[in-house]
């Protein structure tokens, strides 16, 4: 039904504003002792509440932390603010301890899985925990990995609208159709984001039975993808078909929780979450918000876990995922097939070719001319020149990149290693933090409290250039001229700011 969708981006010259679409990480990362073991000291004390706390939120283990970046425009705009919540982390976190820059967790033996059974800090979802722990075992719900949240501007859907009025009686349904054939795409081609990121080859002691780990006898591109990753049980019947169309999603989900096959919406693993509504039969009538897409591996080789490069390239690809149709007569099969194939690129060697790589050259050839047409920036440009490059060599790939590292058939050295290097840096740096080397050194150590208690921020230029910070706890914002901070005593000051914060840290340090 959406055809002629780029033609349209033309016409209505909105391809700059679709560079712009809002773009949000969410990564986890697991905090290790300094011999490379999943800690087990408790949660850091200097952080605000789990409770209300917008950037750090931990998951299935207290080691686990999670990462909430705000949704920006600009990737230069989220990767540093990335890195300023990972710097403030790092900072926040016992000497001793660093965080481990891998999806599959450490080496695990009986006595960590059952401290990890035994510890949780957030009441609220312990009985969810426990049902998870039952159903799934410890091991595969501490599988780490970065999700990145998108959404087409409003007035982007808007003028795209008009062309579509006589197909769609609402804005709505077809701001659903934008987002679902994206969804749909995502899953369709989720094979050649498995070979270009995948960065999960091996498990490490403790993650498989004795008989899952025969049936892995190398290396592979990405376990975490692969039907031994991060996945429901097929008993859940929420297997890739649940794209076929919106309805069947919603319904397929309802259904399944209805008849206590899943918790709740939150144990749908696929690889795409519609998001924006907290009932998931409202999207019919509210809309779909964003979307969140749930398939990369952390990357070892950034400290921040995704790179720059990688980001460019998948805003890019998201586009071409939106304009590119999608045949509905044989979605139901093609997403069988989609499932297949990405399970056969997961367990790939990581340093051979693809069985899907006549196809990739394919899709890279239609990137890169569609880039083209609609002048995309140099960043974008180079981005996908670079990883058309990485389809035809495999040796390229991330977990390709890992094998040397494979030591007696572990990367617990090289992890370790890794993960104290890059903690040491963020000590060591010139700047409490980088990212924002240009503000001065009292508006960082402000804004470096601030996002530890749990206050929202944000560092904006007035009308005339100035530059200002705007802080906000509880729906009250406050405005502070960064030039003005001055010799404060930030947690006094902020306290003063927001009486209510230091109560609801008394009454929940965790």
């Amino acid at each position: 039904m959406l055809k002629n969708l780029l033609k349209y981006i033309q016409e209505e010259h909105v391809a700059e504003q679709l560079y712009h679409s809002l773009i949000g990480i969410e990564i986890e990362e697991h905090r290790i002792d300094q011999h490379g073991q999943l800690s087990q000291l408790p949660y850091p004390k200097h952080l605000g509440s789990r409770r209300y706390h917008p950037y750090f939120q931990s998951d299935f283990s207290e080691s686990m932390s999670e990462l909430i970046t705000d949704p920006n425009p600009n990737i230069g705009g989220v990767l540093d603010q990335l890195d300023t919540l990972q710097t403030v982390l790092a900072r926040s976190i016992h000497k001793s301890e660093a965080f481990w820059p891998l999806s599959m967790p450490p080496a695990m033996n009986i006595d960590d899985k059952t401290f990890i059974k035994q510890h949780f800090g957030r009441p609220a979802y312990a009985d969810y925990r426990d049902y998870l722990t039952k159903k799934y075992g410890v091991a595969r719900k501490i599988i780490t990995g970065v999700h990145v949240n998108f959404s087409i501007p409003e007035p982007v859907i808007n003028r795209l609208y008009m062309h579509y009025q006589d197909q769609f009686t609402t804005l709505v349904d077809f701001k659903n159709a934008l987002y679902f054939q994206l969804a749909q795409n995502f899953v369709l081609h989720r094979w050649l984001l498995t070979y270009l990121f995948g960065a999960s080859p091996i498990a490490e002691k403790g993650f498989f039975s004795d008989e899952d780990a025969q049936k892995l006898p190398h290396p592979v591109r990405s376990i975490r993808n692969s039907i031994y990753g991060y996945v429901n049980e097929p008993e859940d019947q929420v297997d890739a078909t649940i794209y076929s169309s919106l309805d069947h999603y919603i319904d397929q989900v309802t259904a399944s929780i209805a008849d206590h096959r899943l918790y709740s919406t939150a144990e749908f693993y696929g690889p795409v979450r519609l998001r924006g509504q907290e009932e998931i039969k409202n999207y019919r009538t509210k809309g779909i918000s964003y979307l969140e897409f749930r398939v990369l591996d952390n990357t070892p080789f950034t400290p921040n876990g995704i790179s720059r490069h990688a980001m460019y390239f998948l805003k890019f690809f998201l586009m071409y995922l939106l304009v590119t149709p999608v045949d509905h007569d044989n979605i139901t099969d093609d997403l069988k097939q989609s499932f297949a194939d990405n399970n056969q690129v997961a367990l790939e060697n990581p340093d051979q070719p693809t069985f899907k790589m006549k196809e990739g050259i394919e899709i890279f050839n239609q990137l890169i001319e569609m880039a083209k047409s609609l002048h995309a920036h140099s960043e974008q440009l180079q981005a996908l020149d670079d990883f058309s490059e990485v389809i035809t060599h495999p040796e390229l790939t991330a977990s390709a990149m890992l094998l040397p590292h494979i030591k007696n058939g572990s990367l617990m050295e090289f992890g370790t290693r890794v993960a104290k290097q890059w903690r040491q840096k963020r000590l060591e740096a010139p700047t409490l933090l980088p990212a924002m080397g240009n503000t001065s050194y009292d508006a960082q150590e402000l804004i470096f409290h601030a996002i530890q208690l749990g206050i929202r921020y944000y560092v904006v230029k007035d009308e005339d250039g100035a530059s200002l910070i705007t802080l906000t706890y509880d729906n009250v914002t406050q405005v502070i001229y960064t030039d003005k901070v001055g010799k404060v005593e930030p947690l006094k000051y902020l306290y003063d700011l927001f009486p209510g914060i230091k109560k609801a840290a008394r009454q929940d340090q965790h």
